[in-house]
């Protein structure tokens, strides 16, 4: 079975492919989708937004969607629990040039879950079908959802969802495969996914969960039959992921990412939050990507410890360009990495 389909459509939005990057809150920033669209993924998509925020004209928001014409195709991600307000924030999204809108309905932490949103919406199937519905009838560019496989294992309801988002008219749905209440813990079920693709008829189904290679994306095609994949945790540190994944699924050689690829990367990444941000927000952000580049490098323990220590961009620079990279090496190891809001 040929599972790379490129080029890849959802609804009238054609897509390069049909491997496709989430939005993680707290990482997928401008920056992290400048390097990721070096290496063509179907979609990349903003930090989830929240819709009653979007509706205020909060400035904040309005950030997180930032993107460049290059961008193209890219996604935008609501969150909320409020139906009378999913429309208008809808149409301020296409407004905004977007090709596709997620509805998010996966979100595990708490601060989004109190008030019913993110995951806490798969207590409430009728009222995903309910704000989709509103979304839908607004806008003109696909609509699709992000859930879960239920609240808990004793409710798991993803097949139930598949069908009322499909009945909604949403393009396509992508599930997780790990409960509410399993968080980032334990393995994703893949069970779950190939159940939901198993009960769809017309709509997308993607699958999303524990992708973190090449090897993980053609075990979760081979065991769900999913339509296309969505790639989280698996893109941070490795924007280049679907450019392996495509390889691998193409038949084609993997290449060569070594230590002085991924310095490179890092540099390049660094430099590019660098024009995106102002000097304090820079240094913090550099801790944060800084994390995700070194995860799999043996040795690397000093250079964290130096780039959490710094008190200007130059100096970190310059300690890049310092630091003896060859002697490091990278472990074969899969890094899952943490959690993170949005996934």
């Amino acid at each position: 079975m040929k599972y790379l389909k490129t080029p890849f459509s959802i609804g009238k939005a054609e897509l390069p492919s049909n491997i496709l990057y989430a939005p993680l809150a707290g990482c997928s920033d401008l920056p992290f989708r400048h390097m990721s669209r070096r290496y063509r993924p179907g979609i990349v998509y903003c930090e989830m937004v929240k819709i009653d925020a979007l509706v205020r004209n909060d400035a904040h928001t309005y950030r997180l969607l930032d993107y460049t014409p290059d961008m193209h195709p890219i996604g935008a991600q609501l969150c909320g629990s409020k139906p009378e307000m999913a429309a208008a924030a809808a149409r301020i999204i296409e407004d905004l040039g977007f090709d596709v809108i997620d509805f998010n309905c996966g979100c595990p932490v708490d601060k989004v879950t109190k008030d019913g949103s993110g995951s806490g919406m798969l207590k409430n199937p009728d009222l995903i079908g309910e704000v989709l519905s509103k979304i839908i009838a607004s806008v003109k560019i696909p609509v699709t959802v992000k859930i879960r496989a239920g609240w808990d294992e004793k409710s798991i309801n993803a097949p139930l969802i598949t069908q009322i988002a499909a009945k909604a008219g949403a393009k396509a749905i992508a599930i997780h495969g790990r409960t509410r209440e399993q968080a980032y813990k334990g393995a994703a079920n893949w069970d779950y996914i190939r159940a939901c693709k198993e009960v769809a008829k017309e709509i997308i189904v993607i699958g999303n969960g524990d992708i973190f290679d090449a090897d993980s994306a053609v075990g979760i095609f081979n065991h769900t039959g999913c339509d296309a994949i969505l790639v989280s945790r698996g893109t941070m540190g490795q924007p280049w992921i679907a450019e392996d994944i495509m390889r691998r699924l193409s038949g084609q050689p993997s290449l060569e990412r070594g230590i002085p690829f991924i310095r490179q990367a890092l540099l390049e990444h660094f430099e590019s939050i660098m024009r995106y941000q102002n000097e304090r927000q820079s240094l913090l952000d550099f801790r944060r990507v800084g994390c995700w580049y070194l995860k799999r490098c043996v040795g690397a323990k000093p250079l964290r410890i130096q780039i959490n220590k710094t008190s200007t961009t130059s100096e970190t620079f310059a300690f890049l360009e310092s630091f003896p990279w060859d002697s490091l090496s990278l472990s074969q190891e899969i890094v899952s990495g943490s959690g993170f809001p949005g996934e």
